[in-house]
């Protein structure tokens, strides 16, 4: 993709989308598949330009579930995971992940099956996940971001890097260009329709701040650093409303990760969360660890001191939970240099974590499960994600854990076509996001997890499907 910085200043185009991860280049792909001049805005100057797409370990699934499993059974699990999500948004996410999956195989893009698991059913190819750390070059989405972009050039469409989308140009409630700056000018792209495609605000210390934990600075960025909310902000100028914005999708890590950078994206701490236990400053519970990973990464993120927690697990999790996964915590961790706490006693290890109340709220969880009462606990031990395990076998381990961000689960509200809403809940006309953007479907109470890749390759192709006229499938 050659970069164009000097075309297509103040001439009107049928389409342009903002960002050139995985849900702006299928959009602008399917855009000009169906005939619309199409412009495609990526600030990145990089001919391999960074973005959370770039990184990826290449699932497509649909709440951790085979993604060709069908609609029914889609949008079961989309409404039980994920509460308050927008009906008209979960049907339509639903009705077309596999056909995603179909049109990006039309596309020359390749799957695997990575695993035995239902989720790891269709993974791009090469797979992304090998090795602890990033590992993303001639992988996955690496691969993607290529084989679309040579189809966009194919079809007459325009990439230019180096373009950073400003400002929404709006006329009569209607959506009609963006502008842009390029090499410190402003630049103007009239257009029919807008797709804002640029990832979330994880990357925005200053939006996370707004909207998700006080202290930004003490997560992670597990994540490409380049999603800092410019089409969040371009939206709410435009008068667009947003959803879900306090809720995030990533993964606790080690403590380490922050220094060492063989301890991110890649391994996590997940599974061990799961079937162990999760504690703060004192050495008390502050969340649910049986709604799994994400989820506990928010609970973490919410602390008053996000970097004061640990996750508290016996020989016997390690030993099992702990291999979970493709680059599982063991014996990953420790091969990279994670801290891990260990003693033959809980008061020891309470002692080295200087936590008073450890050895006490061990004592109690172990007891709620030996007398199947975990949802009695304060907070209540659920199953949603995994089983419970007594914490009783020698050596007792202890591992400190951040909050690993790599996106942001809310955004612009859009409706089941992909347009972006108003705060009235009417339609922007001309107007549409995909992908990281957008709010309204993952999150909730729970936080509820869909699926990055899938959710922007769907969204993807419906706001372009709709801008060219296309009946919605």
């Amino acid at each position: 993709m050659r970069r164009s910085p000097n075309v297509m200043n103040n001439s009107r185009v049928d389409l342009v989308v903002v960002g050139g991860g995985i849900a702006g280049l299928t959009a602008a792909n399917r855009g000009a598949q169906l005939g619309l001049k199409t412009v495609v805005l990526e600030k990145g100057v990089e001919e391999k330009y960074l973005c959370n797409t770039r990184y990826t370990g290449g699932t497509l699934h649909i709440c951790m579930d085979d993604i060709m499993a069908g609609e029914e059974t889609h949008l079961a699990a989309i409404e039980r995971i994920c509460d308050g999500a927008r009906p008209d948004l979960a049907r339509a996410v639903a009705r077309n992940a596999g056909r995603a999956v179909c049109w990006l195989q039309g596309e020359g893009c390749k799957f695997i099956k990575a695993s035995a698991s239902p989720h790891h059913r269709w993974v791009l190819a090469p797979p992304g996940r090998v090795r602890p750390g990033l590992d993303w070059e001639g992988r996955s989405g690496d691969v993607l971001l290529r084989r679309l972009g040579e189809n966009l050039a194919k079809r007459g469409g325009t990439f230019i890097r180096g373009a950073r989308a400003k400002r929404a140009l709006t006329e009569n409630g209607r959506c009609i260009g963006v502008t842009a700056e390029i090499d410190g000018a402003t630049k103007e792209f009239n257009a029919k329709s807008v797709i804002l495609a640029d990832g979330g605000f994880q990357a925005s210390l200053d939006l996370l701040r707004n909207h998700i934990t006080e202290y930004p600075e003490k997560l992670h960025q597990r994540n490409a650093g380049t999603g800092v909310g410019d089409g969040l902000r371009m939206a709410q100028e435009a008068g667009a409303a947003v959803a879900g914005t306090e809720r995030f999708y990533g993964h606790l890590l080690s403590l380490d990760a922050l220094t060492k950078d063989g301890l991110w994206p890649y391994p996590y701490l997940d599974s061990v969360v799961t079937a162990g236990v999760l504690v703060g400053k004192e050495g008390s519970r502050f969340t649910d660890e049986g709604l799994g990973g994400v989820n506990a990464a928010n609970g973490v993120a919410l602390l008053k001191d996000p970097q004061s927690a640990a996750v508290v697990f016996d020989d016997a999790i390690w030993e099992t939970a702990g291999r979970h996964g493709l680059i599982a915590a063991n014996p990953h961790l420790p091969r990279e240099g994670a801290t891990m706490y260990q003693a033959d006693n809980l008061g020891d290890l309470a002692r080295m974590l200087d936590m008073p109340n450890l050895e006490q709220t061990i004592q109690a969880y172990n007891a709620a499960i030996a007398s199947g009462a975990t949802e009695g606990l304060s907070p209540p031990r659920s199953t949603l994600k995994g089983a419970p395990m007594v914490i009783q076998a020698p050596p007792f381990r202890a591992a400190p854990v951040v909050a690993g961000i790599t996106y942001t689960m809310g955004g612009v509200s859009i409706d089941g076509n992909a347009r972006v809403l108003s705060i009235d809940d009417t339609p922007i006309e001309g107007f549409y996001a995909a992908g990281a953007t957008t709010g309204g479907l993952e999150g909730g109470s729970g936080v509820g997890y869909v699926g990055g890749l899938s959710k922007s390759a769907v969204t993807g192709l419906l706001a372009a499907e709709h801008a060219a006229g296309v009946p919605a499938h």
